[in-house]
Formats: structure tokens, sequence, C-alpha cells
């Protein structure tokens, strides 16, 4: 395939556009194009087996179309870069070329640096757009910021959704606003220094609004995935679907100036050809990286433990620049909450602390919930290669309530849970609103248009939370599920919130500029447990000699310090955190984390 598929811009000053699609042993397809409200039927031809075109001058740059596929209907473009009527309406042309880009000079943050801040863009702000998060940049960036993740945004039906229900791999969400808008904002992130990821889903498609199948076998019954059958990334014609992908990761670096995509739930991805599509992600995106003089990493949510998926290609690996490994964060959590429902259940002593700050927990030892053998040995990978987070959007809002660790915890063990994050030797990433201890849920939340699919949702979400004997299961289709989700306004802050945020930002502050702590080094590492008393000491230390102690009692009562001489540099029981200590102090409370250093 020479030229890729959907609107193709050949002469501006022409207004020459040529449309392309793939249409699977079809009869005829037409183009339909929408002005001032009346329909012109232009017929397409197949310039080659089952790929149709046609090329039109003089009409404008933003035409309403769709295409007409004979005795089966009209449809948007399945490579649509906007849906401004829905995910069932006329595609929109976006002439790309028209944003005039002020970050000419930005060539992107190396990865080790990150710190990673979540955002689903509906919820973070009243206004729920991509224009509303920039005029919170500056907070992010006093908390210390430098990388922020969005959650899905490609159309999905209705007024709100995670994102995951998303109906294309191209389109840019209406409810959040233009593409122009969602360039604005990456722009505006990179004039202030921080990086811009985008969650995508390659795994599967939303049951509404998802017209792939009319128009070619995008989907095989070879495999079967939580959502039905598979995307076909390995069967017949398979061809279009892996360029549809590599394609996608091209125009959101290329033409939104991205920083790099997050793969969601890649382990759902069935692939048996020897070049397995991740591998060729991973491989594109660096050549991209390239070509552009800027970094562009990919990150992939796995819940295997396979190192496959981060080892170089040298080495059989597909090349992903890093992973999520949810083994620290379950860890913590069952700790802390002692919750042992589902996957909890494979979690728990406070020993396994002392592996999982230098590899997975599960590295081919038997797992209960999935009752199998899982994982593999991750020692020789280094610390930059996996994102950890103590909160994010699964965590959250896969609970019943929708219930963040500030509802579950008390205020000191809520700090000493971040120490732990920000303390070990990976990247970290919060989750919105963790940074001042929001306590309104984030509920999964959806706005489907098809009243048998809504209560279907509504139904399932009920039946997903009985092997978690979790009851009482909001709506998903109930407008309040949304609104409940919302965060607090900064004007609506408690001094609590006001404590947890000054917390986080020197928190951040330390992981950054520390010359131990910003070196992601898992080798320079000691994490010796009581766990009699529940104290963890993790020492770390890097090449000059530098040294670093962070105690955390995680509850089995206080520890005198007299014998500690070391310079305290951060203690969470501090006063303008919410404590009572004003210096030195000579006990490590029950809940609190104290991090050292010698004079």
């Amino acid at each position: 395939m020479s030229k890729k598929m959907g609107v193709n811009i050949l002469n501006r000053d022409q207004k020459k556009v040529e449309f392309r699609v793939f249409a699977f042993n079809k009869e005829k397809v037409s183009l339909i194009i929408k002005i001032d409200n009346e329909e012109k039927l232009i017929p397409m031809k197949e310039e080659e087996p089952n790929v149709y075109s046609t090329t039109i001058e003089g009409l404008g740059l933003d035409l309403l179309y769709k295409f007409k596929v004979e005795n089966e209907g009209e449809f948007p473009d399945p490579y649509s870069n906007y849906q401004p009527f829905s995910v069932h309406g006329f595609s929109q042309m976006i002439d790309h070329y028209s944003y005039g880009w002020k970050d000419t000079h930005w060539k992107g943050i190396e990865l080790y640096k990150y710190v990673i801040y979540e955002i689903h863009v509906g919820t973070f702000t009243k206004e729920g757009t991509f224009k509303s998060i920039v005029n919170r940049l500056d907070y992010l960036l006093k908390l210390g910021i430098n990388a922020i993740e969005l959650m899905p945004i490609t159309q999905t039906p209705g007024r709100w959704n995670w994102g995951y229900d998303g109906a294309n791999f191209f389109s840019v969400n209406k409810n959040y606003g233009t593409p122009d808008d969602l360039k604005f904002l990456i722009d505006s992130c990179h004039q202030k220094g921080i990086s811009v990821i985008l969650d995508v889903v390659y795994n599967h498609f939303g049951p509404e609004g998802n017209y792939l199948p009319v128009f070619g076998p995008y989907f095989t019954a070879k495999h079967k995935t939580p959502w039905g059958e598979a995307v076909n990334f390995d069967d017949k014609y398979c061809e279009f679907t892996r360029q549809m992908v590599l394609d996608n990761v091209s125009y959101w670096m290329e033409q939104y100036h991205f920083d790099g995509l997050r793969l969601d739930a890649v382990h759902t991805i069935q692939d048996e050809r020897p070049d397995h599509i991740l591998r060729e992600i991973s491989s594109k995106a660096r050549r991209l990286a390239a070509a552009n003089g800027r970094n562009f990493f990919i990150i992939a949510e796995t819940d295997e433990n396979d190192v496959k998926l981060i080892n170089s290609p040298e080495k059989g690996g597909y090349g992903i620049d890093a992973q999520w490994m949810d083994d620290l964060h379950h860890s913590i959590h069952v700790l802390l909450t002692e919750e042992q429902n589902g996957y909890y259940m494979d979690y728990g002593p406070i020993e396994n602390l002392e592996k999982v700050y230098k590899n997975y927990l599960y590295t081919g030892e038997y797992s209960k919930f999935w009752e199998k053998e899982r994982g593999t040995d991750a020692s020789e990978n280094s610390g930059h290669q996996f994102i950890v987070a103590l909160q994010n959007h699964d965590q959250v809002g896969n609970r019943a309530q929708g219930d963040r660790l500030s509802v579950l915890l008390e205020l000191p063990f809520l700090k000493a849970a971040a120490g732990l994050i920000f303390f070990s030797p990976y990247i970290p990433l919060l989750f919105m609103g963790e940074e001042y201890g929001e306590k309104r849920p984030f509920l999964f939340f959806t706005d489907f248009q098809d009243p048998e699919l809504k209560k279907a949702v509504s139904q399932g979400r009920k039946e997903e939370f009985k092997r978690f004997n979790w009851c009482d299961v909001p709506d998903p289709e109930n407008d309040q599920t949304y609104y409940n989700s919302k965060l607090t306004p900064p004007e609506q802050w408690t001094q609590q919130n006001q404590w947890m945020f000054t917390f986080y930002k020197d928190l951040i502050n330390l992981r950054k500029n520390h010359p131990v702590l910003k070196i992601l080094d898992k080798n320079n590492l000691k994490v010796t447990v009581n766990k009699e008393k529940r104290i963890i000491n993790i020492d770390r230390w890097n090449n000059n000699q530098d040294k670093i102690t962070g105690l955390f009692n995680l509850g089995g009562g206080n520890k005198d310090l007299t014998d500690y001489k070391d310079k305290q540099i951060l203690n969470s029981q501090w006063k303008q955190y919410g404590g009572k200590d004003e210096g030195h102090s000579t006990t490590l409370y029950r809940g609190n984390m104290i991090i050292l250093q010698p004079d």
C-alpha cells in the first residue's frame, strides 16, 4: 500500500483532495460529500484490488463526507480525523497543515526523567476540554510534573466515556474540543517543558459506532478476546489492519506532536506472525523519532510480567521502551488496606517489597488468581523501563465505588505510601487528584445511545465485581456517575488538601533533583523489612558514594531514631505536611516516613 487510506490533500491551493478506502469484496463504493445541507454522490474507482479512490478539487478542505457501500449503507471514514456529529455521523476533513505550531525547538524529555500525571480530559476540569487543561499547566508545573498522559481521546458514543470505547483510531473526541484545540494543548505543554503521552487502544474497538466489519476483515475469529473476535493482526488481509495501526502511530506524532503512546492492555493483542505488531510499532516509533529529531516513546500496559515486551529485538524482544508494572502497586495496596479479593489474593506479605523494588514480584511463581505460573525475570532490566503508580484510572475506577486511596487510608499512611512509590527506582505516575488527596470517586461511566447496549453495560458492571464481593455498584449510564467523578476545584480544597499538595510537591522535587533518586538504578539499592514492626528501610546510593535512606513505618508501632544521626531531608510528620514535628524528629511514628542522608 503506497498511499494511506482516508483523506490525502494533494494540493492545498487548488483544494485538490484524494479519498481512499479499503472495502473488501464490494461491488460498488461511492463518496458522499455534504455541502450546505445538500449531499453529492461521487463514484469511486477500484484503483487496486479492494481499494477504492476518487479525487475532487475546489470544494474546500473541511468537507463533511461519508462512504456509501452498495447494498449496505452509508458510513463514516475508518480513517476519520474528526466526527463532529458523533460516531454515526459524517466525517470531517481536517487540514493538519493549517495549524501554526510554536514548539519548533522542542526535542522532548528523556524517559527516565519523567514524572507522569494521568488525566481524564472530561473530569480533570469543570469544563472538561482540551483548552481548559491549558489553564492548569502552571499548577502542574508547580507540583513538579513534566509529563502528562491523556486517557484515550478518540470519538466515543454519547457525551462522556473513559475513552476505551472508541470507534476508530484517528478521530479527536468532539466532547473535548476540535483537533486544533488538542494541538493547542500539546503546543502549550511543550512551550512549558511538559511532554504529552497519549493512551491508545489497539486491542479492540467500542461496541457502538464500529463500522470496520462493513469495510473488510479487520477482525478475525482465529482468536478470542474479552471483547469478542480479535483485531486482525495475523489472519488473511491483516496487512490492512497492521498498516492502519502503523499509520496511527505516525499520525499522533507527526500531526499532533505527541511525545509517546501508552498501548492499552497489549496482552490481549493476538499476533502469531514472526514480526509481531508490537515489534513493528516500536520500530516505527524509533524511526519517527530519528527522522523528526526528538524523543518519541512507546509504553505498554500488560498484566503478564513478560520482559519480552521491553527487551531489545536483538534479545528476542519487541523493543518497547517501558511498561506499566502493577506488582509494586498491588503489594503496597494490600499491605495498607489488607484487601485480599480478586487479583489482590496474590499479594500481602511485607517481605515482598524486598523483591519488587528490583524485579517483578511474580517471576514464574504460581498465581492463585490466574491459576497458573506467571511472569519472567526482569532483574537485568533497567528501572526506567517500568512505570509504577500508587493510583491510576484502573486501580481507582475499576473499584465498584471508584474509591481513591484517600478514603481508604488515614493521612499519615497515605503520605508513606506515596513515598514508597517515589523512592523506588522506577518512573512514577500519579493519577489526577492524588496529589492533594482527592476524596471524590473516579467511577466508570458511559453514555451509549443504543438502549439494549445501555442495559447490558449496566448489568455487566454488577456481574464484573462478584469475584471481589463488591456490591452497590453505581450505574455507568446514570448521568450523576459522570458528574460525581469531577475533581474538586482548588478553591474548595481543605487544609488537608493543601498539606498533601505541599508534601507531593516536595517529594517530587526530591525525586527529580536528588543525585541518587534521579538515577533509576536498581542495583545500587537495598530493601530491608522488619516484619513484626512493619518497618521498611530502603538504602539507595550512586557511584559517587552519595547515599540516601528511606524509613517507612506501616503500622507496627513507633520506632526510636536516637541512633540515626543522618540529616532528615524530608519527614512526612513535619508541620507543613499536617504533622506535629518542626525539625529533626527522634521518632518514626506509626504511618510516617522519613528520608535521611549523611550531613
